[in-house]
C-alpha cells in the first residue's frame, strides 16, 4: 500500500468527540459515494474513502474499536448498493462475511487502509463483472469515446463525433446513453472532463488555467465551479491531497 496513516495531511476533528465528527463526514459523503458505485467511478469512491481514512487517522489516540463498527456499517452499505446495482446477492453475502472476518483481525492503521480499500475493490468488481455483460457494446464504445474526446471544447461536435463512431445519429446517442446511465451526454463529458483534469493535477505541474483549457473549459472559473460540485474540493485542494501535501479540510 502507498500510505501509511503518517503519510495523510491532519484535519480538523473534534478532538473530544472523533467517533461522531468522522460518522457526520461519511454520512455527508455516503450519497457521493453510493453515486460513485453505481456508476462505477472507482477513482471517486476511492477519495471520499480515503477523506474518511484521514479524519480517522487525525483522531489519533481517541479513536476506539466503535471506528471499527462505523467502518463496517460503511462496507454494508456499499454492499447494498451494489446489490441494486445488479451485483449477485449471493457473491455480496460472502463478501460481508469474509470483510467481517478480516475486521475483526485488524489491529493497526495500515491494516484498517488495506481493509477498508480491498473491500471497496470487491464491491466494485462484482459490480462490474454483471455490468460487463449487461452492458450493451455500443454503450461501452461511446462511454470509451466520450473519455477519449474530453479534451474538446465544443460539445456538439464531440457528440456528433461519438455517434459516428458508435453508428447512430446524435439524438439516439443522447437517447441511448440517458435510458444507460440515467445522464445526459453533457453530464458524462463534464465528468469525463473533469476526471482527465484530475489526472492532470496530480502527474503534471501544469497550471490550474492550463488544466481547465486542456480539459475542454474555457473558463477557470467555471472549470473550478464545476470541479468542487463534482469533487467536493477546489482543483488546488485536490492536487495538494493527492500529493500527499496539507490541505484545508473540506470538513471543519
Amino acid at each position: 500500500m502507498s500510505k501509511t496513516a503518517n503519510d495523510f495531511p491532519a484535519v480538523a476533528v473534534n478532538p473530544t468527540r472523533p467517533y461522531d465528527s468522522i460518522r457526520e463526514l461519511y454520512l455527508c459523503e455516503e450519497p457521493a459515494l453510493l453515486a460513485s458505485l453505481h456508476r462505477g467511478d472507482r477513482r471517486e469512491a476511492m477519495r471520499i474513502i480515503n477523506l474518511v481514512l484521514v479524519h480517522i487517522y487525525s483522531a489519533g489516540q481517541e479513536r476506539s474499536e466503535m471506528l471499527k463498527i462505523l467502518l463496517l456499517e460503511l462496507v454494508v452499505m456499499m454492499s447494498r448498493a451494489a446489490v441494486e446495482a445488479g451485483a449477485p446477492q449471493t457473491e455480496v453475502i460472502g463478501f460481508c462475511y469474509r470483510h467481517l472476518t478480516e475486521l475483526t483481525a485488524v489491529t493497526d492503521d495500515e491494516q484498517l487502509s488495506r481493509w477498508l480499500r480491498e473491500a471497496l475493490l470487491r464491491i466494485f468488481d462484482a459490480v462490474e463483472r454483471v455490468r460487463a455483460v449487461q452492458v450493451p457494446q455500443h454503450v461501452r464504445k461511446a462511454l470509451k469515446a466520450i473519455r477519449a474526446g474530453a479534451g474538446g471544447t465544443a460539445v456538439a461536435e464531440i457528440r456528433n463525433q461519438v455517434a459516428r463512431q458508435v453508428g447512430v445519429s446524435p439524438r439516439q446517442l443522447t437517447q441511448l446513453l440517458k435510458e444507460r446511465t440515467g445522464r445526459t451526454f453533457a453530464d458524462l463529458l463534464r465528468e469525463a472532463r473533469i476526471e482527465r483534469a484530475c489526472e492532470m493535477l496530480a502527474k503534471t505541474e501544469m497550471t490550474v488555467a492550463a488544466i481547465a483549457l486542456d480539459s475542454g473549459f474555457c473558463d477557470q472559473s467555471y472549470f473550478t465551479h464545476v470541479f468542487q460540485k463534482l469533487k467536493r474540493t477546489t482543483p488546488k485542494q485536490y492536487r495538494n491531497v493527492s500529493r500527499g501535501q496539507p490541505s484545508p479540510a473540506a470538513f471543519d
